[in-house]
């Protein structure tokens, strides 16, 4: 049920966060971390750390949950993540406000998340089904078997930007495959996870399954992935986390799955109608604060169309209402700690200096709450930080081209490929694009993601494997060959 008034979304009391190890909730622990509703900057809980007997424990109850979980048939594995995955979206209003409050984004975005979560679970219990091993052809009295088979209980840790997107990918991925997980959610945003588990937990899943943890996050990470217990590490997060945790993992002879961080470029070539695609550019760069990993950042445009692609962004920029994301008003809500905010000024700060200019924004919003304006830098050097660094938030920059050469050229010359966006009205343009960008997605004049049924990961230092698509559970199994003589010994 709706608990929308006129004009705002009703705040509600704060639930408690927890710890979840061997089916058991945990709350006395000491705080690690105060939550903030960037909205306002008030705290809206603390959250209690593990020690290191419960890193012990957590990890004794995910091999044991995982002997379990394994011995299950997918079909009734299915049973129980169906029933958790109906009681997510019986909660849908009340996580997605759970969200917005940590969060900052708007409510219609966390409502968004929420669904999107749950999709994944949809995808990945069907593609359980369809885990097939394989026969491969032989001699006589010889079967050779490949068998896919779990690959063991996971250490998974997860951002702040997607507090149930990125958990729910990370527990469909485990859970439909036949593992365990043993899921480091991030202090920050504590909530839609501790909401999560809560249904998993309702829906009757065995004890030990699926484990949630808070804490030192250095302490956390070296004590689930240099155990023998965990037997493979994923990460949606920042590239320098992602390559300190992919070091502890190759120390210990560990898979990843890694989704790291980006910087979008969109390229505008001519011809195409500039002042649309600028206002299209401020939608998509607001939507979720602009704090998500394929956010466009770079929008490289054609000389012939640049005044154009500026004045149809900035337009649309001037009509933002910037507000709480309880908001039904807002457009776009403040960015999710003071830290941020201040990145958001510095990146601003040190384009000016460079002789840039901010063609809209350029400043906070407001004194109380992390609100910052869309901004949008022109006549920057290639070389200013906006250029080199995902700024994580609804800072922007525009700058022109001549030739195409040269687009894919800046668009290329970073050491990330998560995402990028293009857009023309030649298929040789099209093809070109789609054969150059050493990226993992590109979006050809829309600025749409990859839904559930196509894959989502990057190259080079974005990441390391695929979430979703056709291959959403390998990264979860393993591969097994059997060479079994039919003759009596």
């Amino acid at each position: 049920m709706s608990t929308e008034t006129q004009s705002h979304v009703a705040d509600a009391t704060h639930p408690q966060v927890g710890l979840f190890i061997d089916g058991e909730w945990i709350f006395d622990r000491p705080s690690c971390f105060e939550v903030r509703n960037p909205s306002t900057e008030a705290v809206l809980t603390t959250v209690p750390g593990a020690n290191s007997e419960d890193l012990k424990r957590v990890l004794v109850a995910a091999e044991r949950g995982f002997k379990v979980w394994r011995a299950t048939p997918p079909v009734e594995r299915n049973l129980i993540i169906a029933r958790a995955i109906a009681g997510v979206r019986e909660r849908a209003e009340e996580i997605a406000q759970i969200i917005t409050r940590e969060n900052g984004k708007l409510i219609a975005d966390a409502r968004a998340e929420v669904e999107r979560s749950a999709s994944f679970f949809d995808w990945d219990m069907a593609q359980a089904l369809r885990a097939y091993g394989t026969i491969v052809p032989g001699e006589a009295q010889m079967q050779k078997l490949i068998l896919r088979q779990p690959i063991g209980p996971v250490a998974a840790f997860t951002p702040w930007n997607v507090p149930l997107s990125a958990p729910g990918r990370k527990i469909s991925g485990a859970l439909c495959s036949g593992c365990s997980i043993i899921l480091k959610a991030p202090e920050e945003t504590p909530g839609a996870a501790v909401a999560m588990v809560q249904c998993f937990e309702q829906a009757g899943l065995p004890k030990g399954v699926l484990n949630l943890v808070f804490g030192n996050p250095a302490e956390v990470s070296l004590a689930l992935i240099d155990s023998p217990v965990t037997r493979m590490v994923t990460l949606t997060g920042s590239v320098g986390v992602g390559k300190h945790l992919s070091a502890l993992a190759g120390a210990a002879m560990k898979p990843v799955l890694m989704e790291l961080g980006g910087h979008a470029p969109v390229i505008v070539c001519a011809g195409v109608d500039a002042s649309e695609i600028g206002k299209m550019a401020l939608k998509s760069k607001i939507r979720i604060n602009s704090q998500w990993c394929a956010a466009p950042g770079r929008f490289l445009v054609h000389e012939s169309l640049y005044e154009e692609f500026v004045a149809g962004f900035v337009a649309a920029a001037q009509q933002v209402r910037v507000a709480d994301g309880l908001d039904l008003k807002a457009d776009m809500g403040p960015v999710t700690s003071g830290r941020r905010l201040a990145a958001m000024q510095h990146f601003v700060d040190d384009a000016l200096e460079r002789g840039g200019k901010a063609a809209v924004g350029g400043h906070r919003v407001g004194d109380r709450g992390y609100f910052f304006a869309p901004t949008l830098l022109v006549d920057t050097p290639l070389d200013c930080e906006i250029m080199r660094e995902e700024p994580f938030g609804p800072v922007a920059v525009a700058v022109p081209f001549k030739t195409l050469d040269e687009a894919i050229e800046i668009s290329n010359s970073l050491s990330v490929g998560l995402a990028a966006f293009a857009f023309t009205n030649t298929l040789e343009e099209a093809e070109r694009l789609s054969r150059e960008l050493d990226l993992g997605v590109l979006s050809i004049n829309h600025f749409g993601a990859p839904d559930p049924d196509t894959p989502f990961g990057g190259m080079r230092d974005s990441g390391i494997g695929r979430e979703g698509g056709p291959w959403s559970l390998e990264s979860y199994m393993v591969s097994k060959t059997v060479l079994q003589k039919t003759v009596r010994v």
